[in-house]
């Protein structure tokens, strides 16, 4: 059976099929599949549909990511497709309070990204966060005059976050 290592390696390959059986394979790993967080979260841009979809899988039972995947997630909030985003911003969430250094990428997220479900994830993700995502107030106070509810209500609830200590 090949490692988490390997699968990780695989997941740039040329070849589709090995994309693929690799996202599957660490989508079966659950939380041991943590060392390829920030691969995972690049192959939801993957051109294959099944990667994407393998790759979202493997997302969603790893948990948080390692401290040390943090700048390149923070980094991944503003390149490639909105899935890419998303997840990038659900995993910094996860992390809480480690990920105050995303902060700033956050905050951009809220107020730039064009995608809506990126916005939303980013102020959920400043919540998550909490009192270490004060320097996004600013941000947040603006969201939470949205014409979205949902974008709205994160940015409400983030706030409150943030003022508990």
């Amino acid at each position: 059976m090949a490692s988490e290592l390997d699968w990780r390696a695989a997941l740039e390959s040329s070849d589709t099929a090995e994309r693929c059986q690799a996202a599957e394979e660490l989508s079966r790993l659950g939380e041991e599949a943590r060392p390829a967080a920030v691969a995972l979260v690049r192959a939801c841009d993957d051109p294959s549909e099944e990667v994407r979809e393998w790759a979202v899988a493997a997302l969603e039972e790893i948990g948080s990511p390692f401290d040390t995947d943090l700048p390149a997630l923070a980094s991944l909030l503003s390149k490639g497709s909105s899935d890419v985003a998303y997840w990038a911003a659900t995993l910094l969430g996860r992390s809480k309070d480690a990920a105050a250094p995303a902060v700033p990428a956050l905050a951009r997220a809220l107020a730039t990204s064009p995608h809506q479900a990126v916005r939303q994830r980013a102020a959920w993700a400043l919540g998550a966060i909490g009192p270490a995502a004060s320097a996004a107030r600013m941000d947040l106070d603006q969201a939470t005059a949205s014409a979205d509810p949902r974008l709205a209500d994160l940015a409400r609830v983030a706030i409150r976050s943030i003022n508990e200590s």
